[in-house]
C-alpha cells in the first residue's frame, strides 16, 4: 500500500510519490522516454500526450506534452480527459469477476442462458456476404470465450473476412446500430460466426455481449452496476461514458493520420461521440477517463485487487485473470488470427480481458513473462509486470492504434531506464 509521506509533489491528482532511484529507476534514463516522444509532437505525428509509471506501488514519473487541443492551442494537463476506447474491455473484466466471485455466474455457463439469442448462433463455412452458407454450432459458446476473444465474434472495422463485411451492413464499424446494449446483442447473435466458439482468437466484440450477461446476472443497467460496484469504490469519478458539458473544456481532441504525410489530422464527426449519453452501453468500449481514475484502476491490480483499504478482486483472481487461457497455452499467433488487435501476437497469450506476456523474446520485446495488458483505439494503452512490480499507461488521442509503434517503442525506452 502506498504511504501518503512518500508522496513528494501532487500534479492534478497523480503525485510524485518516490524519486526514481529510491525504487531502482534511473532519473536520466526516464528522460529519455520524454525526449523520445517529444519527436511524436514536433513532427507532428501526435498533438499531445500523457505517462504515467510507477515501481513498488509509487507512482515515480508522470509527464505531460503538447496540446489536448491543437487547434485551439489547449495544453495537454494533468487533468485531460481521455477516450480510452477498447481500455474499456479490461474494466468491464474486473467488473464481471467481482459478480464471479459471489457465484453469480460459472466461466463454463453457456452465453445462451443469459442471451437466448445466442442459442442459434450459426457459423460462416463459404459463400458471399449476399449468399453466405453457414452451419450450426457444434461447440457451446461459453461465458470465458467472450472475456478471452475465442466466441467466434469479430469487428466490423477488421476488413479481413465476409464476416466482417456482413457486421458493416448491419451498423457495426466504428460504431454500432441505434439500439441499447439488448438490441445490439439479439443483431450480434443473427450474424455467424467467423469459427465455432474455442476454436481460435480473434479480436471482438465479445466484451460488449458479456456487458449484456452482467445486465441479466445483476438486474442493473452495465452503468449503474459498473459505477456502483467498481467506479465509486475505487474513487474512479471521472470515468464515465460521456462527458459532461461543463467538463468538455478538458476532453482532448480525437485525431486520426493523414494519409500521404501520416499528420495529426482532427476527426471531429467521431470524437463528439464522447459528448453525448450513447444509447449503447458496451462493455468492450466508451468509456472516457483521466490518467489519475485510470491509474487507481491499474493500482488496485498491480496491488492483488486491493487499492488504499478496498478490496475489489481477491489475489487469487487476479491472478487468473491475468493467466493464459488459450488452450495449451498457445501464443495468438499460433491461435489466432493475426490481423489486429490492441497487442501483438508473437509470444503474447490472452487471459480475461488483457493480454498476457509468455514469452518476450519470441516477439523482440522487452519485459517479462506474466505482465498483463491492454490498449485502445486511440493509441492509449497501459501495462502491469509483476516481475519488475511496474505499471506504465500512455494517452494520448489517435485513431487507430496502428499508425505509429508506439507501444513497442514506450516499452524498450521503460524497461531500459530500470537499474
Amino acid at each position: 500500500m502506498r504511504d501518503p509521506a512518500d508522496t513528494v509533489a501532487p500534479m492534478g491528482g497523480l503525485q510524485i510519490e518516490a524519486e526514481p532511484e529510491s525504487v531502482g529507476v534511473s532519473s536520466e534514463r526516464l528522460a529519455r522516454i520524454d525526449r523520445h516522444f517529444q519527436r511524436y509532437i514536433d513532427d507532428d505525428r501526435l498533438t499531445g500526450w500523457q505517462i504515467v509509471i510507477s515501481r513498488n506501488g509509487k507512482v515515480v514519473h508522470h509527464a505531460v506534452a503538447g496540446a489536448r487541443d491543437r487547434e485551439a492551442a489547449l495544453p495537454v494537463e494533468a487533468d485531460t480527459i481521455w477516450r480510452v476506447y477498447s481500455m474499456t474491455k479490461p474494466i468491464t473484466a474486473v467488473l464481471a469477476l467481482q459478480l464471479w466471485e459471489e457465484g453469480a455466474f460459472e466461466l463454463n455457463d453457456p452465453v445462451h442462458r443469459y442471451v437466448p439469442a445466442f442459442k442459434d448462433t450459426r457459423v460462416w463455412r463459404s459463400g458471399s456476404v449476399t449468399s453466405p452458407v453457414t452451419d450450426p454450432t457444434t461447440e457451446t459458446m461459453r461465458l470465458w470465450h467472450l472475456f478471452s476473444h475465442t466466441a467466434g465474434l469479430t469487428y466490423g472495422f477488421m476488413y479481413a473476412h465476409p464476416v466482417d463485411e456482413l457486421y458493416r451492413r448491419a451498423g457495426f464499424e466504428w460504431g454500432v446500430p441505434d439500439l441499447d446494449l439488448e438490441g445490439v446483442c439479439d443483431v450480434l447473435a443473427g450474424l455467424p460466426l467467423l469459427f465455432q466458439p474455442g476454436r481460435e482468437w480473434n479480436y471482438s466484440m465479445g466484451l460488449d455481449v458479456l456487458g449484456r450477461v452482467l445486465e441479466v446476472v445483476s438486474g442493473q443497467p452495465l452503468d449503474v452496476l459498473l459505477r456502483e460496484r467498481l467506479l465509486e469504490p475505487l474513487g474512479m469519478h471521472e470515468t464515465t461514458w460521456s462527458v459532461a458539458d461543463d467538463q468538455q473544456p478538458r476532453l482532448a481532441r480525437l485525431y486520426g493520420a493523414h494519409p500521404q504525410t501520416r499528420s495529426a489530422i482532427p476527426l471531429d464527426a467521431m470524437g463528439d461521440h464522447a459528448k453525448h449519453p450513447p444509447k449503447f452501453l458496451g462493455g468492450g468500449g466508451g468509456l472516457q477517463s483521466t490518467a489519475y481514475d485510470y491509474q487507481r484502476f491499474i493500482a488496485m491490480l498491480a496491488n492483488n485487487g486491493e487499492l488504499d483499504g478496498v478490496r475489489i478482486l481477491a489475489p487469487r483472481t487476479v491472478r487468473m485473470m491475468a493467466s493464459n487461457h488459450l488452450p495449451g497455452n498457445a501464443d495468438l499467433t499460433a491461435f489466432g488470427r493475426p490481423l489486429f488487435s490492441e497487442t501483438t501476437f508473437d509470444g503474447v497469450g490472452f487471459g480475461l480481458g488483457v493480454s498476457v506476456s509468455l514469452d518476450p523474446v519470441k516477439g523482440k520485446l522487452a519485459g517479462n513473462p506474466g505482465e498483463y495488458a491492454w490498449g485502445g483505439a486511440a493509441s492509449t494503452a497501459f501495462w502491469i509486470d509483476p516481475v519488475d512490480d511496474l505499471t506504465v499507461a500512455f494517452y494520448t488521442q489517435l485513431l487507430p492504434s496502428s499508425v505509429h509503434p508506439i507501444r513497442s517503442q514506450l516499452k524498450q525506452l521503460v524497461y531500459q531506464s530500470l537499474l
